[in-house]
């Protein structure tokens, strides 16, 4: 590939002279396409995407084939940018397209493409009676997002959520205070919307398309225990180190550096969004690096060790990694979370091979993964002379990823198998995921006094251990608690996974299950060092606590310890509101 142009307008320049020449080619495919009487006109100004302005060609009426329509219109529209719309404006959506990218028009009239999960439905001004008279129907797409159609109007109304230059970031860039790539973390984003992207809503059972059986959760009578599920992608990925990050300036104090990491296809994210977070060294702090395998007492928020399930049959099926810090600035103490850069690495080749184990070094773009051409740091470019070797050199100082990608062993694909079909997490807890599952099958299949009955099913275990996921802490303790059990474990016992299952039972109500109730324990916040410490105390006390006294009956009795109101939620598990509908893109 040639070496990058730091200088924006020559490459502008350059592409102007491109899209010259593709203008003056498709002259000539025209003469040859009108001799053979071809019908189909189209404008093809009508059908790009705004935000590009091409030197000449556009606007003409042009006679094309269907193929060589539908051809051309594809490339270009890979060449144009898409739109940016501001954050808060109200966009009309005229074409919903499965590709995850979307037609739309905004307040000047203005048409391109947006990508789906830029946007979130209208709310609504009007009041009840007035918003009950104009909506018509409730569309889901395929992820979930409700997009409400209006009787005023054949659109859909929708509000951008995404810019890719706010406020807050367009201040902190004029103030050199973080790189001009850096963005809003996307993957934050869509973490805050709500829960369909967090791992506690992929734990849950899937239904098939009829919903009248569960897609991913069978009975197995001859073992007893569900049937495990081999899907198309099981991978194991190690985050290595991340080199060359740039820092951000000194107003801003950086709270925490990690990778989010996720499923994607280009256009929309197809699982669970994992996070783990980095550590670094003050001496060298462009450098971050994670624990290979956690073990003990190291928090599972640290495990670089990564899991990758999806039975997703898309060609294009990959994984994106968003390096983020959250920041605070020194001089108003607004909170954020900025995208450091992110890489996207695909999982099977043009051909449908899988690709192979190895080490990867990918190369951190800038901007989000709606952008292309975006350095993280476009200083870096600059800085660089106009020679060959200067160029060469610049690439060396680009931030990037290393990350390790392998098969599972033949065991730990046994273990894998027993986890939903789409699903991103880390290694270190798989095996407490898979007593869930488990207990979970016992409960909705063997137990169950009808297939029909949907009745709530009186089980602290199944009611509250996805919460653990959204609560890495948490989720720690009952590893600790589970380990220190363990270790008591007679090797005959081992082998019987119905004694296994009612240890691990007794062990989670005597470690987690009290504490998701107490009020001694604050509530859990993402970066915050003081919220983090007071949390690890109160649970490092009650576990000692409990194992000292053989269990957590006195600790829950006790007059000193309070407990919020009790809640229905805490035992009875609803399994008609937490089962996932069958989602085409996974």
């Amino acid at each position: 590939e040639p070496a990058p142009v730091g200088n924006y307008s020559q490459r502008k320049e350059e592409e102007e002279k491109l899209l010259l020449r593709l203008s003056q080619q498709l002259q000539k495919l025209l003469l040859v396409l009108d001799q053979d009487n071809v019908t189909k006109t189209v404008t093809v100004m009508e059908s790009c995407a705004f935000g590009i302005q091409p030197a000449v060609g556009f606007g003409e009426k042009f006679e094309l084939g269907p193929f060589s329509f539908k051809y051309l219109l594809g490339f270009f529209l890979s060449l144009s940018l898409p739109p940016m719309p501001k954050k808060g404006e109200i966009l009309l959506i005229h074409d919903k397209k499965e590709d995850g990218w979307w037609v739309a028009e905004n307040s000047k009239g203005e048409r391109g493409l947006v990508p789906r999960t830029y946007l979130v439905p209208k709310e609504e001004e009007e009041s009840q009676e007035e918003s009950e008279e104009h909506i018509e129907v409730v569309d889901e797409t395929a992820d979930g997002t409700e997009i409400k159609k209006r009787t005023d109007s054949h659109w859909s109304a929708v509000r951008a959520i995404v810019e890719v230059g706010n406020d807050t970031v367009e201040v902190l860039t004029t103030t050199g205070a973080v790189p001009a790539g850096f963005r809003p973390s996307l993957l934050f984003q869509l973490l805050e919307e709500g829960e369909e992207f967090r791992a506690s809503y992929y734990l849950q059972p899937k239904l098939t398309p009829s919903q009248l059986a569960f897609k991913d959760l069978v009975w197995n009578s001859e073992r007893n225990t569900i049937h495990p599920r081999p899907t198309r992608v099981s991978l194991i990925v190690t985050l290595c180190s991340c080199k060359m990050i740039p820092l951000p300036g000194s107003g801003v104090r950086v709270l925490s550096r990690h990778v989010r990491l996720c499923l994607f296809d280009g256009s929309r994210v197809l699982s669970n969004i994992h996070t783990v977070r980095a550590t670094w060294l003050p001496k060298n702090p462009q450098t971050w690096t994670f624990s290979p395998r956690v073990m003990g007492i190291l928090p599972s928020l640290l495990d670089g060790d990564c899991f990758v399930r999806s039975s997703s049959l898309s060609s294009d099926i990959g994984i994106l990694f968003e390096l983020g810090i959250t920041y605070k600035c020194n001089s108003t103490g607004e909170r954020g979370e900025l995208s450091c850069g992110w890489a996207f690495l695909k999982l099977f080749t043009s051909s449908g091979i899988p690709i192979p184990s190895k080490m990867h070094e990918l190369v951190l773009s800038g901007g989000t993964p709606y952008e292309r051409g975006v350095e993280v740091d476009p200083s870096i470019s600059r800085r660089a002379g106009s020679g060959v070797f200067q160029q060469l050199l610049s690439l060396r100082k680009q931030p990037v990823l290393l990350v390790k990608v392998k098969s599972p062993s033949v065991h730990s694909k046994n273990i894998l198998n027993f986890l939903p079909e789409t699903l991103v997490g880390g290694m270190c807890y798989i095996h407490l995921l898979v007593f869930y599952r488990q207990i979970l099958g016992d409960a909705l299949l063997k137990d169950r006094m009808s297939m029909q009955s949907t009745d709530l099913i009186c089980n602290p275990v199944l009611a509250t251990f996805p919460q653990l996921l959204d609560q890495p802490d948490l989720m720690d303790a009952l590893r600790s608690a589970w380990a220190e059990k363990e270790r008591t474990l007679k090797r005959i016992e081992k082998r019987d996974q119905e004694f296994l299952k009612s240890a691990f039972v007794l062990v989670y109500h005597d470690s987690v299950f009290p504490l998701l109730c107490s009020t001694s324990l604050p509530s859990y916040r993402w970066a915050e060092e003081e919220v983090e410490l007071s949390r690890w105390k109160v649970i490092q006390d009650f576990l000692k606590r409990s194992q000292e006294k053989d269990g957590a009956l006195e600790y829950l009795l006790s007059s000193e310890n309070t407990h919020r109101a009790f809640d229905i939620s805490e035992l009875a598990y609803d399994f008609l509101g937490e089962v996932r509908e069958n989602n085409p893109g996974e």
